[in-house]
């Protein structure tokens, strides 16, 4: 068998009225979550379960760990569908640490590895990625980093800090298009110890970019969009809609989303850790993946079947029926298909293998608005005029 062969479908990144195509499922969760009294039927350990919302199931979610607050804050922005493996609190964060992390034990993957098999189990795979409440650990944030480039899915995790300077520094050790950090925490009511606590920012995040992809689009970022269940933010941040020289505007300049209070508590920031411009904002990667994904899956019906002329041309008018679609509902700005005869010699044709090539450009955010404000005498002349 020769090196370069490949038996499916592949997506090729380059810098450089036929069938119709249903865009992949893109607002389930996937999350790695610790509770040692939870219930064992309900949530074994190490291995994921799948929860249709998630309000059912936090009476069994236990009191200790992460799981049932993780749950709390993702029901409280929506009731997605979301596949969670619970591990072992550990007596200390290096072993909490090893716990989440996972591997591989007697042939099965436990901890953030688990999520891996989700697909098999369940038939689609987790693409919105976190692990609250462990994600500010740098070892676990960079292995969520490495789950979710194998899943092509999209990571959310908190920088431990103290100040906007700290947060600004520990970003540095991310560069990953599939990641967004945010900082600092929300605060809230904990009816448990009746005092205000600290509120996972980044389990709210999973809860808001599901409820997002399904009221507004994959499309769109997590920015700029009401948080719910939240009483305040952990940290004093100056915020000025008109001012460039605030904290919020330090934070995200440096690529990290932050959270304001404005008409609401929100998050605010689109950026990844990435350094590609292409992928700068969370709109981007997504895009490229869903899309890619969604083509990609598409044509599992054309791996096989005899070469024709007609066959390329149906793949290629599919393709391009449904990316005008995309563009006609506004995910997109605009894409193209087309077949490429340097991509195709017949020599790769003989051999079974064919290219077909696509673009597309995804939706930015607006992140900069400004206005330019003048005043003039001009209008004088109108008001004395009517005299």
């Amino acid at each position: 068998m020769p090196a370069d062969y490949h038996h499916g479908v592949r997506v090729f990144e380059l810098n450089n009225g036929t069938r119709p195509i249903r865009t992949i499922e893109t607002s389930i969760i996937g999350v790695v979550c610790s509770a040692d009294d939870a219930d064992a039927a309900t949530f074994p350990l190490n291995k994921p379960v799948m929860l249709v919302g998630a309000s059912r199931y936090i009476g069994k979610a236990g009191t200790t760990g992460t799981l049932a607050k993780t749950l709390d804050a993702i029901k409280d922005q929506c009731e997605p569908v979301i596949y969670v493996v619970r591990v072992e609190e550990g007596a200390d964060d290096a072993t909490a640490t090893t716990n989440v992390i996972g591997g591989s034990v007697a042939g099965k993957l436990t901890g953030l590895q688990a999520l891996l098999s989700a697909k098999a189990k369940f038939g689609a795979k987790p693409r919105i990625l976190g692990v609250p409440g462990y994600d500010h650990i740098p070892a676990i944030a960079h292995e969520l980093e490495i789950i979710a480039e194998k899943l092509r899915g999209f990571a959310y995790a908190a920088l431990k800090a103290d100040t906007k300077e700290e947060a600004v520094a520990a970003r540095n050790s991310y560069s990953s298009k599939r990641l967004m950090l945010i900082w600092p925490e929300f605060v809230g009511w904990d009816t448990a110890s009746n005092s205000e606590i600290h509120l996972s920012a980044s389990a709210r995040a999973l809860g808001l970019r599901a409820k997002i992809d399904n009221d507004i689009g994959w499309h769109k970022t997590l920015s700029n969009v009401p948080v719910n269940g939240v009483d305040g933010i952990s940290k004093d941040l100056y915020f000025d809609l008109q001012a460039s020289a605030t904290d919020t505007n330090y934070l995200n300049s440096h690529d990290v989303t932050t959270l304001i209070r404005e008409k609401g508590f929100r998050f605010w920031g689109s950026r990844t850790c990435s350094a590609d411009k292409l992928f700068a904002f969370e709109s981007a990667t997504r895009s490229g993946d869903i899309i890619a994904d969604t083509i990609a899956e598409a044509h599992f019906w054309a791996v096989d079947k005899p070469m024709s002329a007609t066959l390329f041309q149906d793949i290629i008018e599919g393709i391009q029926a449904k990316l005008d679609l995309l563009v006609a509902q506004g995910y997109l700005l605009g894409a193209s298909v087309w077949w490429d005869e340097n991509f195709n010699p017949k020599e790769s044709i003989k051999s079974g293998k064919a290219i077909i090539d696509y673009d597309y450009t995804p939706v930015p955010p607006l992140e900069d608005l400004g206005f330019n404000q003048r005043i003039t005498d001009k209008y004088i002349v109108d008001m004395t005029s009517q005299l």
